[in-house]
């Protein structure tokens, strides 16, 4: 049994077909690790160009062995640390999409930082600034950058990543939710803005899902108890691929209860 009729199989809701994505170009942040690796060589698999953009260039190198390996085109390395990143590095990340592919077809917005597991009353500010600067305002500049090449293509793709702590405010979770419940109503208002274009903008929830940031924040947790990122893939190949054009401004649960 192949992987995408394993997909089919396990979520027909968000099957989509093969080569779902051929010919796309997409950037996925935080593309390095967890989430952002395994959504990179799934969307490879199904057809895309990938653009891969985090801030440890051996992890890219990682990535991109593997999909290499797997007789899938090379992709473009980006290595930035959007905790140091300004403008003009988006921009030129930007600049290079468009010299070697002319355009782009989606982004999954997968990098994220987590902060400290503490009372609301001891979020440190230093900490806090970053959260905001890496879940937050840095999106907001790559996006603002791509944008003009998203509209280029004829079935754009925005995807965020959420959190469960993103729409219900949880204790201890403070710095961490607030930037999730930022990054959801940034994904509205763009969503909003763009529903008359091509271009579709979603969130995903991915739920508990076996993960370095997951391992940080619930050491005490078996892993083996909990899903891989390949195991919630379908979602994201659903929201990436045309077969979600009427889905917009939405944040759906990878992992619905």
């Amino acid at each position: 049994m192949t992987q995408n009729q394993q997909q089919k199989q396990q979520n027909p809701l968000y099957f989509v077909p093969e080569q779902a994505l051929k010919d796309k170009v997409i950037l996925v942040t935080g593309a390095g690790d967890g989430i952002g690796k395994q959504a990179a060589i799934t969307f490879a698999e199904y057809g895309a160009k990938l653009v891969l953009l985090s801030r440890t260039k051996s992890k890219l190198e990682q990535v991109a062995e593997i999909i290499e390996k797997n007789g899938y085109p090379k992709p473009m390395l980006c290595t930035l640390d959007m905790l140091e990143a300004t403008r003009r590095d988006y921009h030129n990340v930007t600049r290079k999409i468009e010299e070697e592919y002319n355009g782009l077809d989606g982004l999954l917005h997968s990098a994220g930082q987590l902060g400290g597991i503490v009372p609301f009353e001891e979020i440190a500010e230093n900490v806090f600034d970053e959260l905001i600067q890496v879940n937050v305002k840095a999106q907001l500049m790559l996006t603002q950058s791509l944008l003009p090449l998203l509209h280029t293509s004829n079935n754009g793709r925005i995807i965020f990543t959420s959190s469960t702590v993103g729409h219900i405010g949880r204790a201890l979770w403070g710095g961490y939710a607030i930037s999730k419940f930022a990054t959801e109503g940034m994904m509205q208002v763009l969503a909003d803005e763009l529903k008359e274009t091509r271009i579709r903008v979603n969130a995903i929830n991915p739920g508990a899902t076996r993960t370095n940031m997951r391992a940080k924040a619930k050491p005490e947790e078996d892993p083996n108890t909990i899903k891989t990122p390949l195991d919630i893939m379908p979602l994201y190949l659903y929201l990436m691929s045309e077969e979600s054009e009427d889905v917009n401004g939405q944040c759906i649960d990878a992992q619905p209860k």
